[in-house]
């Protein structure tokens, strides 16, 4: 089994630290494993720890007005899980909720600690940084999904940037994901396969096209 030590210096993260800052790191910091569906937090819940996602995956979501669940986006391995706007806050609040999907090892780091001993300190700032402008293209891509994109343009764009996801879901999932009907996703997929963009063997589909593919859904933020 390996250390909390060996498992940072293994995540691309953490890989411009020296020694002794990683185990300055490992002072404030803690593994814990958790099972699927389990919920990490809520949101507009506060925490003063900083997730980040060493195994597993998890997804972000939010819940509207009707109870009804709006999928946001999915957090894969080697990633923050927190939401963080910026550098200046001290204690973490959510913006959305986040439930682990598959069995993961989640690393927990002291926020208040680990601002004062790197951030403050210009140690891990461009990471840091790569990764708030990663959630801010996440959510940019959730606002084109939902208030821009037909049908069409929300498969191609989940077919492009997520297709091994797309081919473990079941059809239904994705369809509450999209917000389309069961019907109309498997519209789209004939309509890609007949136009020669992707093909679908045993249920799995694979990009023939991928040119093509991304032209639907890049064409449609340009009308």
């Amino acid at each position: 089994m390996s250390t909390l030590k060996e498992i940072i210096k293994a995540q691309n993260f953490f890989q411009s630290l020296k020694e002794e800052e990683i185990e300055s790191l490992c002072d404030i910091s803690s593994l814990q494993n958790y099972e699927e569906e389990f919920i990490l937090y809520y949101e507009n819940s506060y925490s003063q720890d900083l997730l980040f996602l060493i195994s597993g995956l998890a997804r972000a979501y939010k819940i509207d007005k009707h109870d009804n669940e709006i999928f946001l986006y999915y957090i894969y391995k080697n990633s923050i899980i927190t939401e963080i706007s910026d550098f200046t806050t001290e204690e973490l609040c959510a913006y959305s909720n986040v439930e682990i999907v598959e069995p993961s090892q989640i690393l927990k780091i002291n926020y208040k600690k680990f601002k004062e001993l790197f951030l403050d300190q210009n140690l891990l700032c461009q990471p840091f940084s790569q990764e708030i402008l990663k959630r801010s293209l996440q959510l940019q891509s959730l606002i084109n999904r939902e208030f821009i994109f037909d049908a069409v343009s929300k498969v191609s764009m989940m077919l492009d940037d997520e297709l091994e996801m797309f081919n473990k879901l079941k059809r239904h999932d994705i369809s509450l994901m999209l917000h389309i009907q069961p019907a109309t996703l498997s519209r789209v997929l004939s309509r890609l396969k007949r136009n020669d963009i992707i093909d679908i063997i045993q249920g799995k589909v694979t990009i023939k096209d991928k040119k093509a593919l991304r032209e639907i859904y890049k064409d449609k933020l340009h009308d």
